[in-house]
């Protein structure tokens, strides 16, 4: 019988808007019909639905607050509105049936029926939501000095500060688990809102639970409601936050578990919780690399960019944070050694160059020193043999060359090995043998030599 209840109590948030959809046509057909009468003996009827819908709609309330653990304070007003609006619905089906017998009814305007209504279902519609999302559900995406002006509490994120060296001496609690309860759940519960009775502000608030108990099972996360519901389906009614707010990452999740299994200490640092360090790594600031020099340097000059492509050479800014650019001849095959002297109004801001099809020669080496911030540079697909290569031990910044489909030999394959910060060099389908990649003395620079097999499948040799 408690299945059934329970079950039929979920029908809840299906069942209610049937009613909300015919008084609201109920109400926009008799404001159509206003002045054409034709269509006036069906909007009775329409409320009449209406009552009958939210009657429905009423029962499957009632039970799904009992049956879901709802505390009385937070379905009390979407319960008593619904009931008024059940109620309305008869009223209103009473007020415009031509076979009423209640007299008092046809002294009350119609209109100002019609408006009452339409505000009634406006407000249990509120309410209703206001249980499902939470009563910032509306308010939520505005900035916080909006939220403040019209009177919500507002909760500022807390980032979780860690690094590679600090890590140990952060506190547990204050700097790690108390920034994650504060930016994905407090705004549910705190002290004005308290879903389920639960408030996780304050390390008291937490260990003293909700209506159903305490939250936190000491060393056992995965019977603590705190973590068990975050880890539900998002589909599962029970999942928390509720589906529409900002839900925690994996990391944080797992921090949270890890967290309770260790006793969920509210003292001390990450170290003597003796938690390991990958449960903190997610949150170390990420190194970012970028495939151009980290360096401030001047605005190009916009007449020097449109010249190099009117010539037919791409011109792209790589990063808005930068003025470095990307410079590709890959529209214009025919580009030769002379050709170069046009990039030079730019040498200083070029990070990517990209020749590569074109008719460079082993000349185009000498030329490419005067580019002092060259980062990538792609010499594929040409006729290039590196006879001159050794010149751009000058490059500084250079740490990716390809000579992949080039004429490159491995006699100048040790010249690389003077380079101060190359990392790869692409010599696929070029005239270095495999052998002489040994000839390449600096550990630090990788070959991709390409002409990889992958392995066969055992589906490979079905016949369809």
């Amino acid at each position: 019988m408690e299945v059934i209840k329970q079950l039929i109590g979920r029908l809840h948030p299906l069942i209610v808007h049937l009613p909300i959809g015919f008084i609201t046509l109920g109400l926009l057909v008799q404001w159509y019909a206003r002045k054409r009468q034709q269509y006036a003996p069906v909007v009775p009827l329409i409320f009449l639905w209406g009552g009958f819908s939210a009657v429905l709609a009423c029962i499957t309330g009632y039970l799904q607050y009992l049956g879901e653990g709802y505390s009385f304070e937070t379905v009390k007003w979407h319960l008593w509105l619904g009931i008024a609006t059940a109620l309305f619905s008869f009223i209103m089906f009473a007020k415009l049936s031509k076979t009423s017998t209640i007299r008092f009814l046809h002294k009350v305007p119609t209109a100002l029926l019609s408006v009452l209504f339409f505000v009634l279902i406006s407000f249990t519609g509120h309410e209703g939501g206001n249980i499902t999302h939470g009563d910032d559900y509306l308010v939520e995406p505005l900035p916080n000095s909006v939220k403040s002006a019209l009177g919500f509490e507002t909760f500022e994120e807390k980032e979780i500060v860690l690094n590679d060296t600090n890590w140990e001496d952060a506190l547990i609690y204050e700097d790690v688990i108390k920034p994650i309860l504060n930016n994905k759940c407090v705004s549910c519960h705190n002290p004005k809102k308290t879903k389920g009775a639960l408030q996780l502000h304050t390390p008291e608030d937490i260990q003293e639970g909700g209506e159903n108990g305490a939250v936190i099972l000491q060393g056992n996360a995965e019977k603590s409601e705190l973590f068990s519901r975050m880890t539900l389906p998002m589909d599962d009614d029970d999942h928390m936050p509720p589906e529409g707010k900002t839900q925690p990452t994996k990391e944080e999740i797992k921090l949270v578990g890890a967290w309770i299994d260790a006793g969920h200490p509210f003292n001390g640092t990450i170290k003597t919780t003796g938690l390991p360090k990958e449960l903190f790594a997610a949150f170390f600031p990420r190194k970012v690399e970028n495939d151009y020099p980290d360096m401030e340097i001047t605005e190009a000059s916009q007449d020097s960019i449109l010249t190099i492509e009117k010539a037919g050479i791409h011109v792209d800014l790589i990063s808005k944070e930068s003025n470095f650019l990307s410079v590709s001849a890959i529209n214009k095959p025919t580009f030769g050694d002379d050709d170069f002297e046009i990039l030079l109004p730019l040498k200083t801001q070029i990070a990517r160059l990209d020749l590569g099809g074109t008719q460079v020669t082993d000349i185009i080496f000498e030329k490419l020193g005067q580019l002092p911030n060259l980062t990538i540079l792609k010499l594929d697909h040409t006729s290039i043999t590196g006879r001159q290569i050794k010149s751009l031990t000058i490059l500084e910044h250079l740490k990716s060359i390809n000579l992949t489909h080039t004429d490159f030999e491995g006699d100048y394959l040790s010249d690389l090995s003077d380079f101060q910060s190359l990392e790869k060099i692409y010599l696929f389908q070029s005239k270095v043998a495999a052998k002489e990649i040994q000839t390449l003395t600096n550990e630090a620079i990788q070959i991709d030599y390409g002409n990889y097999e992958l392995p066969p499948l055992a589906s490979d040799s079905i016949v369809y």
